[in-house]
């Protein structure tokens, strides 16, 4: 492991001065070179290595301490790239439901799961025939992955099983001395991760829900279903999970997460229920507070991340990480935070507290 993490910084708005083409291009020789660095995309900070040598995942892994089960994505700058990382048949009938959808979302927070081409070593999709790809919009991202010519995997930039991180210092926080590098661009633009699509299938299953919402995929022309997780209604081992982001266990804070469900008025009281109930404990409570919750919550000596608007679910959805890391790291012993409603990105960040609750 390294004994020093490189911090690099890079200027998105000033992607032509010199130190921010420095930046990349030392970011670029470190991955060309086989090691491991930290950069920005539009979802979340991403761990890249080179997608097509075998030591440089292996790095991956073992910097995450992530189970060899689970598969990574691999970052691309074009669709001549594309070619180096997946293999479609000739003439095959579903293609056309993939290129639909990289062309109506590409670049962007999609991943494709698509057939492996050879040259990627098998611990990227953990042996699994299908491989997932998105060429990310982030123009940070897409500089770094141009400047080194080669297609990146990379998964969230921090331990195994833990909050993704949307800032450099998050990545700081799990990995620092565990990487070669972190490519520091500000906060990242969406704050959850990209959804993921199996466009093989017809219609098309979305394993993971994300940015990119099950409505807008279908506004796209595109037959689409959601994917009910294996892990949440069988006994199915992890290594028979499809997909990247299906794993029951996951975003986790180290603090116990209590979710409210509900709607309106009722969610409102439910919410200030659960905190005068944790309040009895003596635990030091945490609470992600929408605007909308704040007058039943105020009187109670919390920690409180004021979380934003309740009705602005893309505000929500960017700022749930940095939420959960900012309770995480002020210490709560427990935090108690409100279900958003499940429709659009809404989703999406009902999926990533379930899995962080660990609940199904």
């Amino acid at each position: 492991m390294p004994m020093k993490t490189l911090r690099l910084e890079v200027d998105a708005a000033h992607l032509n001065s010199d130190s921010s083409k420095a930046s990349i291009a030392t970011a670029a020789e470190i991955l060309q070179k086989g090691g491991t660095v930290a950069f920005p995309t539009e979802t979340v900070y991403g761990l890249g290595a080179n997608a097509l040598d075998p030591e440089a995942i292996a790095k991956i892994f073992a910097a995450k301490q992530r189970p060899a089960w689970d598969p990574l994505i691999v970052h691309i700058s074009d669709r001549e790239m594309l070619d180096r990382v997946a293999r479609v048949p000739p003439g095959a009938a579903l293609w056309p439901h993939a290129a639909r959808l990289m062309d109506a979302f590409w670049p962007g927070p999609l991943t494709l799961l698509l057939p492996r081409h050879p040259d990627v070593p098998p611990a990227v999709t953990a042996g699994r025939p299908l491989v997932g790809v998105r060429m990310p919009q982030h123009l940070v991202a897409h500089a770094l992955i141009r400047a080194a010519g080669l297609p990146i995997a990379a998964p969230s930039a921090n331990t195994f099983g833990r909050i993704s991180p949307t800032l450099a210092r998050h990545v700081a926080e799990d990995l620092d001395g565990r990487i070669d590098a972190i490519l520091d661009s500000g906060e990242t633009t969406h704050g959850l991760e990209s959804t993921v699509v199996n466009p093989n299938e017809d219609p098309c299953i979305v394993y993971r829900p994300g940015v990119i919402t099950l409505e807008q995929i279908r506004a796209a022309g595109v037959d689409a279903v959601a994917y009910r997780e294996i892990a949440q209604t069988s006994e199915a081992e992890p290594e028979s999970l499809p997909s990247p982001g299906t794993a029951v266990r996951h975003y986790a804070p180290r603090a116990r997460l209590i979710l409210v469900d509900g709607a309106g008025e009722e969610q409102i009281r439910a919410f200030a229920k659960a905190v005068l109930a944790e309040a009895s404990s003596g635990d030091r409570i945490g609470l992600m507070l929408p605007d909308a919750f704040e007058s039943p919550v105020l009187g109670h000596d919390a920690l409180v991340y004021r979380w934003g608007a309740w009705q602005d679910q893309d505000e929500l959805a960017q700022r749930l990480f940095a939420g959960l890391r900012w309770l995480d790291s002020a210490r709560a012993a427990v935090i108690i935070c409100p279900l958003p409603p499940a429709r659009g990105i809404g989703v999406a960040v009902r999926d990533r507290l379930r899995k962080a609750a660990r609940t199904g």
